[in-house]
């Protein structure tokens, strides 16, 4: 892959236009979009198709987390709008059910453990397993029914890297450039390190969209995303 090819960004704007707005201004330095919950409630799920024929890829994160039929026909429906890549939560079930229901070239990425979570967090919800732990856990499930990639934090990305080798495409959020906050994230790292510890995709939302030159954030990104990058 381009290094450019390996950046996502994610679109977390309020609406449809902003959103134009910053695949404009992004132009050709971005090739790979992300929607979530704020955009696709917003009129996202409307819009992934039009980024699509605009010759962009479209990941919908939308963290299917259901019975097996609803989630299955849940990616029948994400698969006609020709997004690349969908979320499930990292279940079993969940995932068994979205793996023989993906058609049209979607690949299905089972989300691990949230990048927000940290062991107290997981402890709380009555996980005796460190996040690590579960992490790898989920990683290696997925492996054995067949999902196409996880999404994980750049802490467990040379863990899970190492247990997976191949057989798993790794998508890292949580990536933050030096000198920029971590907000909300409790598990971050740069661009350089979460590609040099295995990392296939980086997503990266705020430190991008709200930038005051978004397009010099992402050519940025993507150049240390290219520095970090194993030469052939």
């Amino acid at each position: 892959m381009e290094p450019r090819d390996r950046l996502i960004v994610a679109l977390d704007v309020p609406s449809v236009d902003a959103a134009q707005s910053m695949v404009a201004s992004l132009g050709d330095s971005v090739s790979f979009y992300k929607i979530g919950y704020q955009l696709a409630f917003a009129g996202g799920l409307d819009y992934a198709p039009k980024l699509v024929q605009s010759g962009k890829r479209v990941f919908l994160d939308l963290k299917l987390h259901d019975i097996g039929n609803t989630v299955a026909a849940g990616v029948k429906s994400v698969a006609r709008l020709g997004a690349s890549f969908l979320t499930v939560h990292a279940f079993p079930q969940v995932m068994h059910a979205a793996v023989e229901a993906r058609e049209s070239g979607l690949r299905i990425l089972a989300v691990t453990v949230l990048t927000s979570l940290s062991d107290a967090d997981l402890a709380k919800a009555g996980y005796a397993a460190t996040v690590r732990e579960l992490a790898l856990l989920r990683a290696e499930q997925a492996c054995e029914i067949g999902v196409d990639g996880i999404v994980c934090s750049p802490e467990e990305v040379a863990t899970l890297r190492g247990a997976v080798k191949n057989k798993l495409v790794l998508v890292t959020p949580g990536i933050r450039p030096e000198g920029v906050g971590a907000g909300d994230q409790k598990r971050i790292a740069t661009p350089g390190n979460a590609i040099s510890a295995g990392a296939d995709y980086l997503v990266v939302g705020r430190p991008i969209i709200a930038a005051s030159d978004p397009r010099a954030a992402a050519e940025a990104v993507v150049a240390e995303i290219a520095g970090a990058t194993p030469k052939d």
